[in-house]
């Protein structure tokens, strides 16, 4: 009996390993998920405030921009189908769309001295401006919780126990096309 004992015991000891290196790494797993889902939930947030300031702004540059009816439809056109998208692919498209849609209504509003003046608009703006610097860190954050995610699921021993319970790639914030001109605002 003490001759099998050892095999047996080392493999015991052996499986226990491997359970508990699954175990582990399943969790791992599950915690990065987690991250990734609560990183894009703080962007969505700020997304969110960002969208519920957009209906003021237009109303109040709507008084004073009696020209500038397509820009200020395609903030709102851009802000609906934000409301509108059901993926995160989608929300991220819709989202870009909205910003470049807000860069080409600041770069319009600076044709309006008096709109500059406004009080009112003025506190907006700084509004607008301190969610934009929060969507930043937001999307920054969220892109490091993916960068993680991903390498983690796609790096050995993760990669054996991604595929195996169903782990898959989260998709990166990405910049839209044509960011890398910023627009010259005059306030």
């Amino acid at each position: 009996m003490k001759k099998y004992a050892i095999p047996v015991v080392a493999t015991a000891a052996v499986v226990l390993i491997l359970i508990i290196a699954v175990i582990a790494t399943y969790n791992s797993l599950v915690t990065m998920r987690e991250k990734v889902k609560e990183s894009y939930a703080t962007m969505e947030i700020q997304l969110q405030r960002r969208a519920d300031l957009i209906p003021i702004l237009v109303s109040t540059v709507q008084g004073y921009s009696v020209h500038e009816r397509e820009i200020i439809q395609a903030v709102v056109d851009a802000r609906a189908r934000l409301a509108g998208s059901s993926s995160d692919n989608e929300r991220i498209d819709a989202e870009n769309e909205l910003s470049g849609a807000l860069s080409r209504l600041l770069v319009v509003l600076e044709n309006y001295p008096d709109l500059k003046a406004d009080a009112n608009f003025r506190q907006l703006m700084d509004e607008l401006a301190g969610t934009e610097n929060r969507i930043a860190t937001a999307r920054r954050d969220y892109n490091e919780a993916v960068r993680t995610y991903n390498t983690r699921i796609q790096t050995f021993p993760g990669n054996m126990f991604a595929g195996l319970f169903g782990f898959e790639l989260a998709p990166y914030y990405e910049v839209p096309s044509g960011s890398e001109f910023v627009p010259i605002v005059n306030f």
